[in-house]
């Protein structure tokens, strides 16, 4: 079973929602909870989680994987994300049954690797779980987004304009993919950023929580 790092929420009072950070390629959860600490200042009663990745990277010591990447096979990521998605997908119902929470007060927040994660287990939980922020990353599976229950989570993408990693190209596939299948969808380029998050990001993810999170 999956585990990582954990934030409660702020307030010292019982979560009324859940983030869940979905990490990238060679990192772990540490790589991305402490994002908790700045969305909790507008989310005092949000809890934050950060689950690592089931396997060790390969390319990466001490780093996790959701699955093996190289690129170079067209196939291995659909192939990756489909192994790889039950297991993400029962740490959320687990998150959500520990908090006794429901699905409409959990988002998902991914970076890369785990952007391609977040976006194929998180369309297809049913119920609609509140929202998907994801960064840097691209739309694994756009064949399966016509099994995707509706009404489906909102989507917001941000990209980088200079990502030397996942190209930017990637944005305009995965929302074009999206709005075709019905999916609301909003996206962001960032101006001089590579593969990384920065303060634009920051700043649109915040407002995507606040708006879809009980508060």
């Amino acid at each position: 079973m999956l585990d990582g790092p954990r934030l409660a929420p702020a307030s010292g009072r019982p979560a009324k929602g859940l983030v869940v950070f979905v990490h990238g390629y060679g990192a772990d959860g540490h790589d991305l909870i402490e994002l908790g600490r700045h969305f909790a200042r507008d989310l005092p009663d949000i809890a934050f989680v950060a689950p690592h990745a089931p396997e060790p990277c390969a390319m990466s010591p001490g780093g996790r994987q959701w699955f093996p990447l190289t690129m170079r096979d067209p196939a291995e990521v659909p192939r990756g994300v489909a192994r790889a998605a039950p297991a993400l997908d029962a740490f959320l119902s687990q998150e959500l049954g520990r908090m006794r929470l429901p699905a409409s007060a959990l988002a998902l927040v991914g970076f890369s690797q785990g952007t391609m994660m977040a976006l194929d287990v998180g369309l297809s939980r049913r119920p609609a779980i509140a929202a998907i922020v994801g960064f840097s990353g691209l739309l694994a599976r756009p064949d399966q987004l016509a099994a995707v229950p509706r009404p489906s989570p909102p989507v917001v993408l941000v990209h980088g304009d200079q990502d030397d990693v996942l190209p930017v190209e990637y944005l305009p596939m995965a929302c074009e993919a999206l709005a075709a299948a019905e999916i609301p969808v909003e996206w962001h380029i960032a101006a001089g950023l590579s593969h990384g998050i920065d303060e634009s990001g920051l700043t649109i993810a915040a407002s995507v929580l606040r708006r879809a999170l009980p508060r």
